[in-house]
Formats: structure tokens, C-alpha cells, sequence
């Protein structure tokens, strides 16, 4: 499998991929899956990492569900510490996303984070590790499928089942366009991080309002600070 090949190379002097599997195992089992949010989420933040140079571009902002209008912003840029690793893409990710968040002013209920979280072969992606971070509802969205099988379709929702587990959910957000999936971060259910994802979803658009307007921030970001 493509997530599995990982160069020599490209492993930075002093780290070692056994500890971060270790580490990887560790998280698994401290992320919970269940929710530590309300029936209505009234605000979600989004946190996008961009990547110029040797600089990592941390982008968080915040938005209100009943306008979708953006009420905070917070732009952190870090050096990258990190190469870009297939499985380990939350050991390159948090730190910059981390900085980014602890700079918003706004408080928030449930943070979207662009990548996996369960959905991922040690089911501790970047959202589990940034979700365990910040110690919020943490939801995993990602554009393409790591890992799974997508089960059978009921409307615009799909199991994602690997190793005879359901890890996550493929769901249509738009007919017109492809499948986005969801997973655990931190303190949600799979169900709930659904539900959310589909409140701070705009009609007609593939991604959730708060990831969709910190990757518009990130692009702007990373022209204008690098």
C-alpha cells in the first residue's frame, strides 16, 4: 500500500519511525469517542497548514453557524521541523496548526481539521493528534480515501470499513461533486462529527464553511508572509 513506503531519505536526522508508530499507538488509545458537544454547535473552528520554502503557514479561523460569516482569524508561521511522510502527516501538522489556534480569540465548540483522524491505518491521524492537543471535539475531514472500503450508500452517507471496523464516513455534501470523509478526531461521535460537518456545510459546496474559508486564508497567507 502507498501509505506504507516510507524513503530512508526522507526521515529527518534523530527520528525514528518506530517511536512515532509508538507514539501513533499511544494516541489511539487516549482519543474518545464520544461527545463533548451540545445539540446545537454554535461556532466551529477550521485550521489549515500550508507549506512555502522552509516555512509551515498555520491558518485557524472561526465561524458562526446560523451566518457562516468568519469571526476570528489567526495566522502563525513556523519553520518546518518535519518532511512530508505518508501516515505521519500530524507529526509535520500540529505544531504549526497548534500555534495558529492558541493565537484565536474567538472560543469555539468542535474544531475541523483538514486530514484524517480514525480514518488512518493506526487510527491516529493528524485530527486525533491535534484533537488530543488542544483537548476539543476534534472532526477529521479528508478529500481522498487513505485507506477502506466505502460500504453501501443510504443517500449521501457511506460506511468507510477497514479490517471489518467502520473507521469513518463517506458523505456527499454536493451531488455534483466527490464524496468528502469524515472521521473521529477527539470527544465526538462518528454520527455526531456527521451532523456537524453537515450544519457548517453551505448548500451546493463540497467542504465545511470553516475549512473551506482557513484554506482561502492560507493561500492568501502564504503569498503576502513568505
Amino acid at each position: 500500500m502507498g501509505w506504507e513506503r516510507v524513503r530512508h531519505s526522507e526521515i529527518p536526522k534523530g527520528f525514528s519511525v518506530e517511536r512515532a508508530r509508538y507514539a501513533q499507538r499511544r494516541i489511539a488509545e487516549l482519543v474518545i469517542e464520544e461527545d463533548f458537544v451540545g445539540t446545537h454547535v454554535r461556532r466551529a473552528a477550521g485550521v489549515d497548514v500550508s507549506f512555502r520554502e522552509n516555512y509551515a503557514i498555520g491558518v485557524a479561523v472561526v465561524v458562526d453557524r446560523d451566518t457562516f460569516s468568519v469571526i476570528d482569524v489567526s495566522i502563525a508561521k513556523t519553520e518546518v521541523r518535519f518532511p512530508y511522510i505518508p501516515t505521519l502527516l500530524g507529526f509535520r501538522e500540529t505544531y504549526p496548526a497548534y500555534k495558529a489556534l492558541k493565537g484565536l480569540r474567538e472560543e469555539y465548540d468542535v474544531l475541523f481539521v483538514d486530514g484524517n483522524g480514525r480514518l488512518h491505518p493506526y487510527r491516529a491521524g493528524f485530527a486525533c493528534q491535534l484533537g488530543l492537543v488542544i483537548d476539543k471535539p476534534t472532526i477529521g475531514v479528508a478529500k481522498s480515501l487513505l485507506i477502506g472500503e466505502i460500504g453501501n450508500w443510504n443517500n449521501d452517507v457511506a460506511p468507510v470499513i477497514y479490517q471489518g471496523e467502520t473507521i469513518g464516513v463517506a458523505l456527499k455534501t454536493s451531488p455534483r461533486a466527490k464524496p468528502i470523509y469524515v472521521s473521529v478526531g477527539h470527544k465526538i461521535s462518528l454520527w455526531k462529527a456527521v451532523q456537524v460537518t453537515r450544519d457548517f456545510t453551505r448548500t451546493g459546496l463540497r467542504e465545511p464553511e470553516p475549512l473551506r474559508q482557513a484554506h482561502n486564508y492560507s493561500v492568501k497567507a502564504r503569498r503576502e508572509i513568505c
